[in-house]
């Protein structure tokens, strides 16, 4: 988790985002005369992937936007406030709550960040990031994928994915030492927060760092360290080549970046993807502090037409931290050693 230790410091580090008479610095170049994409942006937002349910359309009025913004921070604060030092013990097994506590107990959410306002693109805040189709849905699973994602969550593997997408991660996938998902052993990020296409993960560690050469550009996540490289004017691998976030090269279309990705691998599946998924990425700057990402998916085995999103990428003066999560953690094996124990408990039971 990314440390936050003082919150003055954060406030005051804020301002420097503020420019002078609330003018946006000009964008920048670089020496070979495309925009310069470089900074690190804060990708955290209110804005879901998804339309939600009774949204009157793709944008939220001032008056709407304004009203959930307020209940958002709310919330906020409350989750943050300390628990009682008397408070009562959670019950065995939990509480049957979901969330950061896992039902088991948790002190608050002060390390968490999903987001304090919506996303704003033409000025206009979204309802979702998807804008096509118009509903701002993913589109129905093919009759395949349907078959696919239904066998993949029957049989949970070291390969499966931790996702925040609903009902795409496997039951039982923490029940053996060997299945627990890539997000969860900090292999890779989960919830696509690394991508392609990357995406709010809702959570927390929000923050994307672009370095940009003639020759390559590199977008590091700071959710679980990854980092991705653009390979620039270059050809895509031999498809034999497979990598966990694809292949990824780039090109300039005027002043906008675009990142084409092919090559998955079937250990990652986006949403339930095949390898032969396919992303298109768009960057381009609004002005010198803020960019414009758009994304294109594509998998006809998976989804029965392509779809898109875009959002905007803030930029932030706050550091990127490590994300440091299985380094000297004892858990699993105690866990391990605590169900050998029960094992030998049950074993002398049924021998008498």
């Amino acid at each position: 988790m990314r440390n936050r230790f003082v919150a003055l410091a954060i406030a005051l580090g804020s301002l420097t985002l503020i420019p002078t008479f609330g003018q946006a610095p000009k964008a920048s170049r670089m020496p070979d005369g495309h925009p310069d994409l470089q900074g690190t942006y804060d990708l955290a937002t209110l804005t879901p992937l998804e339309r939600p349910k009774g949204a009157a359309g793709a944008v939220l009025s001032r008056e709407e936007a304004a009203k959930l913004e307020s209940e958002a921070a709310a919330r906020k604060e409350q989750s943050e406030r300390s628990i009682k030092a008397d408070r009562q013990a959670p019950p065995k097994g939990g509480d049957g709550s979901t969330g950061p506590a896992g039902g088991v107990g948790g002190y608050n959410t002060f390390w968490l960040d999903p987001g304090s306002s919506y996303t704003i693109v033409d000025g206009q805040k979204r309802t979702s990031l998807i804008v096509d189709p118009a509903d701002g849905k993913v589109p129905a699973y093919t009759p395949a994928a349907q078959k696919r994602v239904a066998a993949l969550l029957a049989r949970p593997t070291s390969d499966a994915q931790e996702s925040n997408d609903p009902g795409l991660e496997p039951a039982g996938s923490y029940d053996d030492p060997e299945r627990r998902p890539l997000g969860e052993r900090c292999l890779l990020g989960f919830g696509s927060t690394s991508g392609p296409p990357a995406l709010p993960d809702y959570f927390y560690n929000n923050l994307h760092q672009i370095v940009q050469t003639r020759d390559t550009v590199m977008i590091l996540s700071e959710m679980v360290h990854d980092a991705r490289i653009v390979r620039m004017n270059a050809q895509h691998l031999p498809k034999t080549i497979r990598k966990w976030m694809g292949d990824s090269i780039g090109r300039w279309e005027g002043d906008t970046l675009v990142v084409d990705t092919t090559n998955f691998t079937d250990k990652t599946r986006f949403r339930g993807s095949t390898e032969n998924l396919h992303v298109v990425e768009r960057f381009s700057r609004v002005d010198g502090r803020t960019l414009l990402y758009r994304f294109t998916i594509e998998d006809p085995a998976t989804w029965e037409k392509p779809w898109t999103g875009e959002f905007t990428w803030p930029a932030t003066n706050e550091p990127i931290y490590e994300y440091a999560c299985h380094e000297a953690n004892y858990a699993l094996g105690d866990i391990l050693r605590g169900a050998r124990l029960r094992e030998a408990e049950e074993a002398g039971k049924t021998k008498k």
